[in-house]
């Protein structure tokens, strides 16, 4: 991270304002870790149920064993860019006004000299340790996000503090949960949850920085299940360098937009799999237990893609060549002609 120092205006990209990391340990002492830190982390992601992040410290004076540091201390400070005067815009896990982290595990410790001791603590949100430490064993009844909002929000459960934002489902049904954990159970939800504008099918339950969010797919890249969202912010893959007779903050904002590292996720195509799954097309066939019928439907990839909303979209005549499977033909044995 890049050290600042102005509290008002960014001199580069990276700047950022950071008073103080509290270390507070099980008996309520606290100690300021700002100068003895080498990185800060957090982490934020669609797939994650919270908000988790690493502190990286180089310990000198055996702050370690003083605090007696064991994985249940909390983590407090203030993080925002400069010149940042909306609040939701800043990360507040102070004790006066936010929620500190609470710190779970201590990892890579290493003697990096006769006094020197470097180790990275692992800290989380507070609905973290509470889905640890609960267990849901409840029927619930009636709209899938109401259920949601019940496990946020109750004392036995996760008693959250934080906002929750949601989108409402379309289906309203009786979930049993069968003693699981406040994550499990509402992932166990999300997966039965149907959006009430809309197509898509399953949600996501994930944590900001900024608040909690119980939505489906459709939702992040549509607007009513139907209008495009605008694009926030476009990043690039370019180097680094900038014409020096240029502003101050074209450069800056040029820095901001660019990519330093990615990796693919995914980094093979596998045709035969694909295949054997069902990806290209399958045939569903369903069965309903009350009244004993039975409902087969046909799905096929090519036919459905126009249909399904995708993050690359921008409602013209180029969309139709963005379907990322060629329709060739699959079978040239039965192809006529050949």
């Amino acid at each position: 991270m890049v050290k600042m120092f102005s509290a008002d205006k960014p001199e580069k990209a990276g700047d950022y304002n950071l008073p103080h990391i509290d270390l507070i340990n099980h008996r309520g002492e606290a100690i300021d870790l700002k100068f003895i830190f080498i990185e800060l982390n957090i982490y934020e992601s669609i797939y994650n149920s919270a908000v988790t992040g690493t502190l990286i410290l180089t310990d000198a004076r055996n702050q370690i064993g003083r605090l007696e540091v064991q994985g249940l201390e909390r983590i407090a400070f203030k993080l925002s860019s400069p010149g940042t005067k909306n609040v939701e815009d800043m990360l507040d896990a102070s004790v006066e006004t936010g929620e500190p982290f609470h710190i779970y595990k201590i990892t890579d410790r290493k003697q990096l000299g006769p006094t020197v001791m470097q180790y990275t603590l692992h800290f989380a949100s507070r609905e973290f340790m509470r889905n640890l430490r609960t267990k849901v064993s409840q029927a619930y009844d009636g709209r899938l996000d109401i259920a949601v909002q019940k496990i946020m929000g109750e004392e036995d459960y996760l008693d959250s503090r934080k906002k929750l934002k949601y989108e409402k489902t379309g289906n309203s049904n009786k979930i049993v949960i069968p003693n699981l954990r406040p994550f499990d159970a509402i992932q166990m939800i999300a997966n039965q949850s149907i959006p009430e504008k809309g197509d898509g099918v399953g949600y996501y339950f994930y944590q900001t920085i900024k608040c909690f969010h119980f939505r489906s797919w459709e939702s992040m890249v549509t607007k009513q299940g139907k209008n495009k969202r605008l694009l926030a912010q476009t990043f690039y893959y370019m180097p680094l360098k900038f014409p020096k007779d240029d502003a101050t903050e074209n450069k800056i904002e040029h820095d901001l937009r660019s990519v330093q590292q990615y990796r693919f996720i995914n980094n093979f195509h596998d045709v035969a799999a694909n295949t054997a799954l069902g990806t290209y097309g399958h045939r569903v066939i369903s069965y309903n237990l009350y009244d004993k019928s039975v409902v087969s439907g046909d799905w096929n990839y090519h036919n459905m893609f126009d249909s399904t909303k995708h993050t690359d979209f921008e409602d013209n005549y180029r969309d139709v060549d963005k379907v990322p499977i060629a329709s060739t033909p699959v079978d040239y044995d039965n192809a006529k002609g050949v």
